[in-house]
């Protein structure tokens, strides 16, 4: 009978987690070649091929998809089973900040399964925009984050949840005219999309004038189906009362939905948590829309 080597399904775990070999191995503290040897190992042991290993291709084989959902499963459990004998329970606090776009049920069993797990441990939440949770974990006032960011300020430290793309949005109907003043909505005055659009380099500071802020997704949705004015807008969001105008804008950075650790904060039962949502946040289709 063939065995599965659980450090091998780790790191099987990791490769997809973090979007290939080189962030998993800086995440498993271990070299890039080492993570190919444990893949390699593995592929031998079952068979099949796991990494398509071809530019432009999904990062896990079709094989490697199948077995990355039976990895994760016997990786839960073995952690369970090895904290469940551990003479140490943890305990402690952990300060949570997320903003509104991984507020999901989905998060709700997760956080209900580590508390249950470790119920010496109490977990505090709340919710806001990147910008202001990144300075809270910059100022030690929150231990770890769910957050959005662009990809080009991925740090090696970040758990990558999962990508998107981002979009100038309007109405189908409204009518757009370079001519005046093109109203912008924005999430609030601490968007860091609205950072980037009202920056120098963009040249669209003189051209675009807030007209509404609102925190909400939905909400921000409603006013662009409404004609209010043209958004940036994640690809999850669109919808068919959307009209895509990148074209009339400049590109814009690709997002990612991060992970973070504070660097005050390497305390055991937090690098437990983090691992606990890494495991259980890990597709696009695993967060919905609040």
């Amino acid at each position: 009978m063939k065995r599965l080597d659980i450090e091998a399904l780790r790191t099987l775990c990791a490769i997809a987690d973090h979007g290939g070999i080189t962030r998993a191995a800086e995440r498993l503290s271990l070299s890039q070649s080492a993570v190919s040897h444990k893949i390699k190992r593995l592929e031998i042991s079952i068979g099949f091929a796991l990494l398509t290993r071809q530019p432009g291709s999904p990062l896990l084989s079709q094989d490697g998809q199948r077995l990355l959902s039976y990895a994760r499963r016997i990786c839960i459990l073995h952690d369970e089973a090895v904290l469940s004998l551990s003479k140490q329970p943890l305990a402690g606090r952990i300060r949570l900040g997320m903003t509104e776009d991984v507020t999901s049920s989905n998060l709700s069993r997760i956080l209900g399964r580590f508390t249950r797990l470790h119920p010496n441990v109490a977990v505090r939440t709340h919710v806001k925009q990147s910008v202001i949770l990144q300075r809270e974990l910059e100022k030690g006032e929150i231990d770890i984050s769910m957050m959005q960011i662009f990809t080009v300020d991925l740090r090696p430290s970040d758990t990558l949840l999962f990508q998107d793309t981002v979009h100038w949005v309007k109405a189908k109907d409204m009518e757009l005219s370079f001519d005046r003043v093109v109203p912008f909505l924005s999430y609030d005055n601490d968007c860091f999309f609205k950072h980037w659009a009202m920056g120098v380099e963009n040249s669209l500071a003189s051209g675009l004038e807030t007209v509404l802020e609102c925190a909400s997704s939905a909400g921000i949705a409603s006013a662009i189906q409404s004609g209010l004015g043209v958004a940036l807008l994640p690809g999850r969001y669109l919808t068919d009362e959307m009209q895509i105008i990148d074209d009339l804008f400049p590109p814009t950075p690709e997002l990612a939905y991060i992970l973070r650790i504070g660097r005050y904060s390497r305390s055991e039962h937090v690098q437990s948590f983090a691992k606990e949502i890494a495991i259980g946040v890990n597709s696009k289709t695993n967060l919905q829309i609040a």
